[in-house]
């Protein structure tokens, strides 16, 4: 059984969640993380769904805004100091664009104890990756796509399993592009950004931060005959009838099953 992990829901500025980061766990108990929030708090929610570190070998960083990349330096410090102390066995693997790249290794040299920046470029390997990429990993490849983002360069990506070709779409946390479909047509699982409900677009203003509703991600998922929709990357306001009145807002324009995720839910697959 594969299981999605929610470390976060949450947009850049939320107070009552984490920012939106997530776990893949293969069969195996291997783990994929995408993004890691905006602070030393992953390493918290790490703990609370009870990651083993050392089935963490690969990560993935859309992109360098700091609600997604902040994290990702206590990721390195935290993997960093198990490796200098024999308590991690393997390499550590980064994928992100090169702005992204270039802004981690800055952070890192300027933050970290020096024991914990040697060992990136040897046991953490930060790997610069490219639209249209193909990253083959054991029981998954990913396929690397621009976004074409309006406001940072972002990257979003198709993950394939091998062994039933279950396809995940991760569209990173802006509005779809048409030039992104082939990575995101009939998706199984097509993971899309949600800054609030339609009929709350004049209290939340998505369209300004340039984000969509539920109604406009719903209505992607229609498009694009995916069989799974989870929505995220939301705001907090509303988080105590998030779930029920998301989800019922996007059932409205999409006929798939529908998950709104709250902070540390799995959703196994």
């Amino acid at each position: 059984m594969r299981k999605l992990i929610f470390l976060g829901t949450g947009n850049a500025m939320v107070t009552k969640v984490f920012n939106t980061c997530f776990l893949i766990e293969t069969s195996d108990g291997e783990l994929f993380l995408t993004d890691a929030g905006g602070g030393n708090g992953i390493l918290r929610q790490l703990e609370l769904v009870g990651v083993d570190y050392n089935k963490l070998h690969h990560m993935f960083v859309t992109h360098a805004h700091t609600d997604h990349i902040m994290g990702v330096v206590w990721v390195i410090r935290k993997i960093s100091s198990m490796m200098n102390s024999g308590k991690y066995a393997g390499v550590f693997h980064i994928y992100c664009h090169d702005e992204v790249k270039d802004i981690l290794l800055n952070m890192c040299e300027m933050m970290l104890k020096r024991k914990d920046f040697e060992n990136i470029g040897d046991n953490i390997i930060i790997h610069e990756i490219w639209d249209g990429q193909v990253i083959e990993l054991p029981q998954f490849e990913i396929d690397v796509f621009d976004i074409y983002s309006t406001k940072a360069k972002q990257f979003g990506y198709q993950l394939q399993f091998k062994d039933d070709k279950t396809m995940l779409t991760c569209l990173g946390d802006e509005p779809y592009n048409d030039g992104c479909e082939e990575y995101a047509k009939g998706a199984d699982w097509l993971l899309s950004e949600a800054f609030c409900k339609y009929e709350d677009r004049d209290i939340f203003k998505p369209y300004e931060k340039h984000h969509s509703t539920c109604k406009e991600a719903a209505e992607l998922a229609q498009k694009l005959d995916a069989k799974n929709l989870v929505l995220y990357h939301t705001e907090d306001r509303t988080i105590e009838t998030r779930k029920k009145a998301y989800t019922a807002e996007a059932k409205q324009y999409f006929n798939g099953n529908i998950y709104v995720p709250d902070d540390l839910e799995v959703i196994e697959f």
